[in-house]
């Protein structure tokens, strides 16, 4: 790259587009925190922009159909009227693509793994020498855990903490274990860190993130007696407020303490020391104590792992949402067998009870996917079935598409045709349409709490906002209410999507 057109690095202008899952968009956050280290700062107009990074995702081939036409895009409009910009492809689509990207019409100068962000300062520095640069290899460690993310949402209300990395469970469809590789925790502390920056910022909705928040289990070995005497002496928690329910906590907090010691000024000498293995029920916890002004949400569940300690902990603190995301995939247990996740139709319906029995007014959604591998009629209908007897409040439903490498790709055919995944798809988003519009009726004449989280985007006349159970509530604006507060609003009309009401206190 010619020096001279290369613009000073102080005054450089990044632009992020994010796809796929919300742990990409988590991601983009932090990639947008590691640039603002090396002078960058982040634009909405990707005409001013030094830098265009795509943030991918490799779950279905749609996905990755939509990163080849918008590369297409910038290298005939972006990267024609700006020779010197540079293109970067980052995330799972990089780990899964990497050499086709290298390779193919040199649309891209940098491609980047999921775990390699922390390389981007020095890829770009080759890049700037007229290289091409790439990292995805992938690592056992990173969770970026110390770094602040740049918060890139517009409402300053809702965001993403991250609180686990990768995943372990082999899934034949899925991809994600090959390009973000294996399942590791956040260590608690930064989580807690995390959460209250964001309500000191002014935030009132966090949602923990993990491909399988569930398995979350973070351990050490830590010293506690010495944890609550230096949180005592720091203000942090009082004997007083010392109690069974608070200990998860100070045990956690403990390690990043027990760090720190070697700086203190007045170490104290214990011989108290013990494991701490903190779950996701723990983390939870110490979540909702730590910011009791915020709600608590998190995403996903898998069926295998979601405990009652967690329910109930849901139930314990008013701040943690009665919601909960529960991706079944099929309703057929010989199908749910060749998809390797582990349990079959009445374990998952057994698990759907627990819930309601433990939280009553608990929202639940679901994933499901139609057509995959030797998929008959029968299985098709038992997932009909299936959905009709759980009254799912949502559902993303997608058909089956073969991921390369995967277990499914590896040991079966994709034998369903297009045109009948798509007609059994169609039959699936039929009829969790009807489930829901009668759920939403069903719910006339209720009132919620809802978080306003901003404008309708039918009539900047009405606020809209989620209630507990995340369904989309829409309501006349209110003199003195404002985006950020907590309302009462009761419904008087449902839709397939949302919830029409007015605000009543």
């Amino acid at each position: 790259m010619n020096p001279e057109t290369t613009p000073d690095i102080t005054k450089r202008k990044l632009y992020l587009e994010s796809y796929g899952c919300a742990m990409n968009f988590a991601d983009s956050e932090v990639v947008a925190s590691i640039m603002a280290g090396e002078g960058y700062t982040t634009t909405k107009d990707i005409n001013e922009a030094d830098a265009v990074f795509l943030n991918t995702c490799a779950v279905r081939d749609n996905a990755e159909q939509t990163i080849w036409n918008r590369l297409h895009q910038i290298k005939h409009n972006e990267k024609k009227r700006k020779p010197a910009l540079v293109v970067g492809v980052l995330g799972c689509m990089a780990e899964r693509l990497k050499k086709d990207l290298m390779d193919r019409e040199q649309m891209v100068d940098l491609i980047v793994g999921p775990d390699a962000y922390r390389d981007i300062p020095k890829l770009l520095n080759n890049v700037d020498d007229g290289q091409r640069a790439m990292n995805t290899i992938l690592s056992m460690e990173e969770t970026y855990a110390e770094i602040a993310p740049v918060r890139l949402d517009e409402n300053g209300i809702s965001s993403f903490v991250s609180i686990m990395r990768g995943c372990d469970n082999m899934c034949a469809f899925c991809v994600v274990p090959f390009t973000r590789g294996r399942e590791r925790s956040r260590d608690p502390f930064s989580i807690v860190r995390e959460c209250l920056q964001l309500e000191q910022k002014g935030y009132r909705e966090i949602t923990l993130l993990g491909q399988n928040v569930d398995s979350y289990k973070w351990s050490n070995i830590t010293n506690t007696k010495k944890s609550i005497e230096r949180l005592e002496r720091q203000g942090i928690f009082n004997s007083k407020t010392k109690s069974e329910e608070t200990i998860n906590l100070i045990k956690a907090l403990s390690a990043e303490i027990d760090k720190q010691s070697a700086q203190d000024e007045t170490p104290i000498e214990v011989t108290d020391t013990e494991e701490v293995i903190i779950s996701f029920a723990n983390l939870l916890e110490m979540v909702a104590k730590a910011v009791p002004n915020c709600r608590i949400r998190f995403s996903s569940s898998h069926p295998k792992d979601i405990t009652d300690d967690v329910l109930f902990m849901i139930t314990k603190y008013e701040n943690i949402c009665n919601y909960i995301h529960l991706p079944i995939q099929s309703g057929s247990s010989r199908v749910l067998d060749l998809m390797n996740r582990t349990y079959d139709r009445e374990w998952y319906e057994k698990k759907v009870m627990r819930i309601r029995e433990i939280i009553p007014e608990c929202g639940i959604t679901t994933d499901i996917i139609s057509g995959f591998c030797t998929e008959t009629e029968d299985d098709h209908k038992e997932s009909m079935q299936l959905m009709n007897w759980a009254q799912f409040d949502f559902a993303y439903m997608y058909f089956y598409s073969e991921r390369p490498g995967t277990l499914a790709a590896r040991q079966y055919k994709d034998d369903v045709p297009e045109d009948v995944k798509k007609r059994r798809l169609s039959e699936i988003i039929m009829q969790q349409s009807k489930i829901s519009l009668e759920k939403n009726q069903a719910r006339v004449g209720k009132i919620f709490k809802v978080l306003i989280d901003g404008e309708s985007k039918r009539s900047g006349d009405d606020f809209k906002g989620r209630n507990d159970e995340n369904i989309v509530c829409v309501f006349p604006k209110k003199e003195n209410w404002k985006v950020g507060d907590y309302v009462q609003v009761r419904i008087n009309r449902g839709t397939q999507t949302s919830l029409i009401g007015e605000i009543v206190s």
